[in-house]
């Protein structure tokens, strides 16, 4: 073998392992569940002058550990309360962090919002509802904190990405089911929000475990590790995780966010979700993302996204 030779050898096996390094990875941020080692400290994160942020609130227990949220709001706030946006990431339930909150969240502080990104127990620490009753908790600390934090209880809104957008569906309609509130803390308040926005969130789990692709629903998959079991060993839990179970006239204004290139939640999920909310007479607002996979990063829908929360949130 000459030297030229093997060293196209040596740089075709670099290219094939840079270019698996750069594909698209399933479930967004996400499907290799985090490596077991101590947890780094919190990228360094640039804040406007006028914005502060504060790090590891603690807002409740998720069983017998504390959960916390990043907070990012106006160092000099309005004269009235300031509406919520809450951020809840993805990461398949298994992965992800709160450290991450999009930049969006800081345009929306300099405009006046309070926001905030929550943890919630993954899927190898719990599996569901502990998810949704830990998100249920953090809504609950921030109106049982609301004089405290000059916010105004009654203008809360969620927004997440993939499992997140899971997360934030089922906020929007299940305001009234006592069974998911769990024990994380100030049980004295509501959980129910004022406003949605879901970015590509599963809603039907016993129709995505249907889905040729077997990542969906086998053993092994993120819905599995979310139920415990595949969702079809488990068809009644699966269809209790699913916010298409909860839709009613009363849902949360809804806003969903697809990309119709989407192979991992299929655009069928947002479809079905929103069909069901216009059917029972809910707020619902559909926009499909034109070529665009799970994520949409490069997309403008910022101004959709704040349009919304404006509309729902801002005073009148």
């Amino acid at each position: 073998m000459t030297s030229r030779t093997r060293l196209f050898g040596l740089w075709l096996a670099y290219a094939m392992v840079v270019s698996a390094a750069l594909s698209p990875a399933v479930w967004a941020e996400e499907a290799a569940p985090p490596a077991k080692k101590s947890a780094a400290p919190p990228a360094a994160r640039i804040v406007p002058d006028d914005l502060e942020l504060l790090r590891d609130v603690e807002f409740g227990k998720g069983g017998d550990r504390a959960l916390k949220m990043d907070i990012l709001r106006p160092k000099q706030p309005p004269a009235g309360p300031m509406p919520v946006v809450v951020y809840i990431h993805g990461g398949a339930w298994r992965g992800g962090s709160k450290n991450n909150m999009p930049g969006l969240c800081t345009a929306l502080a300099q405009q006046g919002y309070f926001c905030a990104s929550i943890e919630y127990r993954l899927s190898q620490e719990a599996i569901y509802p502990a998810q949704i009753e830990d998100c249920k908790c953090a809504i609950r600390f921030l109106r049982a904190h609301a004089k405290e934090y000059k916010i105004n209880p009654d203008r809360i809104g969620v927004w997440g990405h993939s499992a997140g957008g899971h997360l934030v569906a089922l906020l929007g309609v299940t305001g009234d089911a006592k069974d998911l509130e769990g024990k994380g803390g100030w049980q004295d308040q509501p959980s129910r929000v004022q406003a949605v926005v879901d970015c590509f969130g599963p809603a039907d789990f016993v129709i995505l475990a249907k889905d040729p692709n077997a990542l969906q629903g086998g053993m092994g998959s993120p819905v599995a590790g979310l139920l415990g079991k595949p969702p079809s060993e488990v068809p009644d839990l699966a269809a209790k995780a699913s916010p298409i179970a909860y839709v009613s006239k009363d849902a949360a204004p809804i806003l969903i966010l697809h990309g119709d290139e989407d192979k991992t939640v299929p655009l069928q999920q947002g479809e079905r979700f929103y069909e069901a909310l216009k059917k029972a007479g809910a707020d619902a607002t559909m926009h499909v993302v034109k070529g665009a996979g799970h994520g949409f990063k490069a997309q403008d829908v910022d101004g959709m996204i704040k349009a919304f929360f404006d509309k729902h949130l801002k005073a009148k």
